[in-house]
């Protein structure tokens, strides 16, 4: 299997939900991933074509409530501002079962790919994959929720390949609080981490899973910035001097990664993206780039990668899906990005990371 981009800068990408479209149930699919479709934005043929080389991908247990105007679903592109409800809790129970579900789906779907795609949870067999043209995926579990407050869902997940967690993702849970979706407004939204949430910062450092802040509120992000010994993580945020939305990071929270020798992957979303926060997929790629070109110039090239949220969120008409990242590759270089930085953009930032979170 061979990309066709340039093998020199395949693509590992922060943040996808895609696997939500494949595990709900194996019988239920209204496509295949490995075929090519004009559903969705990841399926095997156009990953190739684009030249995503693997991902985080995520497994996100989704509340029954569902917000009205959620800006990652139908937001008006005429609306300027939204302040929306906090998502209640999810039962334990719930997430566990939906999180079991997403690992059995994600091994089958390993398993009918004979060989192209893996999942990885070995620096070495990561950076293995992405030079052999196989699809690497990285297990992330998106929200605590599904972890039991005796932490041993965790141990056995570990074991199962996790190396990515977020603690919350913008709900409440016994670890963290989430930061909910307002615009414009700060991310200082709710208390910090619980108890039982600076525990599961420890039980982390000590199996080597990367913890990711993206959904996390600010107080939580500096609870975690006192308690980790690890690179602070946003896997799929922006910057939010640059489009204020509560799911961005503020100029202190950017400096904090920086002193973590952590990383941002810049989210696609187009309202995490805009100035005027408008879900509007006619944005252009630049915005994208402006986001990274912020970033980089703030706290330096090794500190930014890709978070596209693929699956989950609107992107740029012109991106579409992963087989429009050559569109992107194109406007970071007329950006001005050499191909020293394009191999930081692309994968090795997130190799760096990894090799000094996962044990």
């Amino acid at each position: 299997m061979q990309m066709n981009m340039e093998n020199q800068f395949p693509i590992f990408d922060g943040h996808n939900d895609t696997l939500q479209m494949f595990y709900v149930a194996d019988r239920k699919r209204d496509r295949s991933f490995f075929e090519k479709s004009s559903k969705g934005h990841i399926d095997l043929p156009r990953a190739i074509e684009g030249g995503l080389g693997g991902g985080l991908f995520s497994i996100f247990a989704p509340s029954k409530m569902k917000i009205k105007n959620n800006p990652g679903s139908d937001l008006s592109n005429t609306k300027t501002s939204y302040a929306l409800p906090m998502v209640p809790p999810l039962d334990f129970g719930v997430a566990l079962d939906h999180t079991l579900k997403g690992m059995a789906g994600l091994f089958r779907l390993e398993a009918e790919s004979e060989g192209k795609i893996k999942v990885v949870s070995d620096v070495d067999e990561l950076e293995a994959c992405l030079k052999a043209g196989i699809l690497a995926v990285v297990l992330h579990i998106e929200g605590a929720d599904t972890i039991d407050t005796d932490l041993d869902c965790l141990s056995v997940f570990y074991r199962a390949g996790l190396r990515a967690l977020a603690l919350s993702w913008s709900r409440d849970n016994a670890f963290a609080h989430g930061v909910p979706y307002r615009f414009p407004h700060s991310p200082d939204v709710g208390p910090g981490l619980t108890d039982l949430g600076r525990s599961l910062v420890k039980a982390c450092n000590d199996l080597g899973i990367m913890l990711d802040v993206s959904h996390l509120n600010e107080k939580g992000f500096w609870d975690i910035e006192k308690l980790t010994d690890s690179p602070i993580v946003a896997t799929h945020s922006g910057v939010h001097a640059l489009c204020p939305s509560s799911r961005n990071l503020t100029d202190k929270q950017l400096d904090g990664i920086k002193a973590s020798n952590g990383l941002v992957g810049v989210n696609f979303h187009v309202a995490f993206l805009r100035e005027d926060g408008h879900r509007d997929e006619n944005t252009p790629i630049t915005e994208i780039v402006r986001h990274m070109d912020y970033i980089a110039e703030r706290i330096g090239i090794d500190h930014v990668a890709f978070g596209s949220d693929f699956d989950g969120a609107t992107m740029p008409k012109d991106l579409k899906d992963t087989a429009g990242l050559p569109k992107l590759m194109d406007a970071l270089r007329n950006s001005g990005y050499d191909d020293g930085a394009l191999a930081k953009l692309t994968h090795q930032n997130w190799l760096r990371i990894f090799r000094e979170t996962w044990k």
